[in-house]
């Protein structure tokens, strides 16, 4: 809440009847009862124009403090109320698999570190000897075995064997087939004798699969053999040009991005790690702890409220009308409401650049810290801070309760007295303070001003005017 008030010293030289009721005696009728008059002598003093905002003690620094990830807290060794400095251990998760996590990291970032090296390593002259003599080894293994393959294909014992089978095969159904023939006609009853000749026919028929069969696997194998020995020499002799060329640029850069997938991997593996250890950011008083050992908290849930007490500020709002009569570095007395006999002393450190709207009013953040003290002053405490503005010394002053204002012109006026009548007067003011006001031309020093109901018949004579 923001209360700006205006507060006023005065000095006076001299002051007669100020603030005080008299009475008075008119020439009246016998039956009229004396009216009474506030009076006031208009003195030199000193006005002091001050600006008051209220707001709530805060500490020089405050955090509440939280883990970036969940977990179950394994150590909790502060209370409220105990006193750390910057670095001493507030809380720490448990770190098992944490741990875990880093050494895996570090295994897989020396895994692709390997392998980049490895990649880029330039081949040494018996590297590249080994390479040729393994191109020449591939391509006479693959000069064998062309040359099996042609022998296979060409073999005189394969085409033998298949027709040899192929010719008992004709034999053997020739003689099937005659005495098939004499058993249909009758003149052969040897059923047995015909019933081996068919199985005979059959057994060379298998004999001939079974040599087909054997020639083809024969060429496959070779083929096949072929096939194996040349794909042989064409790798040989592509690791030749790989290391007669060097490596590839895309593998290279492939195996650079794996080395810095790993180096990030370990770089959040060990902020995981470092993050399951809370310590404290600066010295300071544990103000509040919210959980327990052995308690699963989330990310981010404040656990520990710490407070930096080493010195105090009061952080109060002021219009946007008196804002710029502040600056940094001014001195400043505050009192704080739960000690209201011991006034304290204080300096603004630092006034908002951007104010901030509520209603329609806007008010600036003013933060005053608060010189050193031994007083019990506590953390959210109501206080008034009042900020010296301006201050005149020797100025002609009068009481603001006589100050009267015309609705129309907004021209002020007082009521003068005159030996045992008063009269009406314009006058210029200057700085107004909330008990007087300093005048400029209009009054002299000593003049007296009053008001009272009589002055309030007068009015009739005066236009009218306004009361304060």
């Amino acid at each position: 809440m923001v209360r700006k008030g205006i507060t006023t010293l005065i000095v006076l030289l001299a002051l007669a009847a100020g603030g005080v009721f008299l009475l008075r005696q008119r020439a009246q009728s016998a039956s009229s009862p004396p009216e009474p008059l506030r009076q006031a002598r208009v003195v030199r003093g000193d006005l002091i124009i001050t600006i008051n905002a209220s707001g709530n003690i805060a500490p020089a620094e405050r955090r509440d403090l939280s883990f970036t990830l969940p977990g179950t807290v394994a150590e909790l060794p502060v209370e409220v109320g105990d006193r750390v400095k910057a670095g001493d251990l507030l809380a720490r998760l448990e770190t098992d698999d944490l741990e875990r996590a880093v050494t895996q990291a570090e295994i897989n970032l020396r895994s692709a570190r390997l392998k980049l090296e490895k990649l880029t390593a330039p081949p040494d002259e018996a590297d590249i000897q080994e390479a040729e003599a393994a191109v020449h080894e591939a391509w006479a293994t693959y000069q064998t075995a062309k040359a099996n393959l042609n022998l296979v294909q060409n073999s005189p014992e394969v085409g033998d064997a298949v027709r040899a089978a192929r010719t008992k095969v004709d034999a053997t159904y020739r003689v099937y087939q005659n005495l098939q023939a004499r058993y249909d006609e009758g003149t052969f009853h040897d059923e047995d004798r015909l019933n081996e000749a068919h199985d005979a026919y059959l057994n060379a028929l298998g004999e001939l699969e079974r040599a087909k069969q054997k020639a083809d696997l024969e060429l496959q194998k070779a083929q096949n053999e072929v096939t194996r020995t040349w794909d042989a020499y064409v790798s040989a002799k592509n690791k030749l040009e790989r290391l007669q060329a060097g490596p590839d640029e895309r593998d290279v850069e492939a195996a650079q991005l794996e080395v810095q997938a790993a180096e990030l991997s370990l770089e959040k593996a060990k902020a995981d790690l470092e993050a399951a250890t809370l310590t404290a950011p600066f010295d300071g008083v544990v103000t509040a702890v919210n959980a327990t050992e052995g308690e699963p908290v989330p990310a981010q849930k404040p656990i520990l409220t710490l407070m930096d007490l080493s010195h105090l500020y009061l952080e109060v709002s002021v219009d946007e009308l008196d804002v710029s009569s502040l600056q940094e570095g001014q001195s400043v007395t505050v009192t704080v409401d739960a000690l209201p006999d011991q006034p304290f002393t204080g300096v603004i450190e630092q006034i908002a650049p951007v104010g901030q709207s509520t209603s329609g009013i806007v008010t600036y953040q003013v933060t005053i810290r608060l010189d050193a003290t031994e007083a019990p002053i506590r953390v959210g405490m109501s206080a008034t801070a009042t900020i010296v503005v301006r201050e005149l010394r020797d100025v002609l002053l009068v009481p603001n309760w006589a100050i009267r204002f015309d609705r129309e012109t907004g021209q002020a006026y007082v009521s003068r007295q005159v030996g045992e009548t008063l009269e009406e007067v314009p006058v210029e003011l200057g700085e107004r303070g909330e008990e007087v006001s300093q005048v400029i031309a209009g009054l002299d020093e000593g003049d007296v001003v009053a008001v009272g109901s009589t002055v309030e018949r007068l009015q009739g004579f005066f236009g009218g005017r306004q009361g304060r």
